[in-house]
């Protein structure tokens, strides 16, 4: 009895879940990576056209509702329409794709200066560290001006979605920093 009454009490506890907004160029590897936290597994994804909504526990004391929107260019321009209200941001970049890596860093800057986004913590995931032409965190924390960044918490966290490396301490990360962001606001 005590088990199922702390079991219950530790989900009320949560409260609700934290809306997550999953962001990123297109085949930077969003879609993989919300089915990798959401089924522990590798699935066969196909470009999104619109958006996937699942909602995952990535960790103890917190759920969160991900927003996986696609990330083609036509579809940017939408990404708008899904900032009320987000507590969170995972931006996914593909760390080998160095090409991309200025637009990546202009759309993500975009997202950041928009009222609704103010202050909100984002997590950057650098993809597919796999590859053997990926750049290294520190170099793709440069190329984005992460740390130029003021007035939020941020991480980049290192990570291969299709094995899972990196995948769960960059929702761990985002954890912590949506319980501080709902303390602080």
């Amino acid at each position: 009895m005590g088990v199922w009454l702390s079991k219950l009490l530790e989900n009320f506890a949560d409260g609700p879940p934290a809306r997550v907004l999953m962001l990123g160029l297109d085949a930077a590897g969003k879609t993989t990576i919300l089915y990798k936290v959401k089924l522990n597994e590798t699935v066969t994804t196909i470009p999104t056209i619109g958006f996937n909504v699942e909602e995952v526990r990535p960790c103890k004391g917190v759920s969160f509702t991900v927003w996986d929107v696609g990330g083609q260019e036509r579809i940017r321009a939408l990404w708008r329409h899904y900032y009320q209200n987000s507590e969170g941001l995972l931006f996914i970049v593909d760390s080998a794709d160095r090409e991309r890596f200025a637009e990546a860093r202009q759309e993500l800057l975009g997202v950041l200066e928009a009222d609704e986004m103010r202050r909100v913590p984002v997590v950057v995931v650098a993809n597919k560290q796999d590859l053997p032409h990926a750049v290294s965190v520190s170099e793709l924390a440069g190329a984005l001006g992460l740390h130029k960044l003021t007035g939020r918490q941020w991480h980049i966290q290192g990570a291969t979605a299709t094995t899972g490396d990196g995948i769960y301490e960059s929702m761990h990360e985002l954890s912590r920093l949506v319980k501080e962001f709902r303390r602080t606001r």
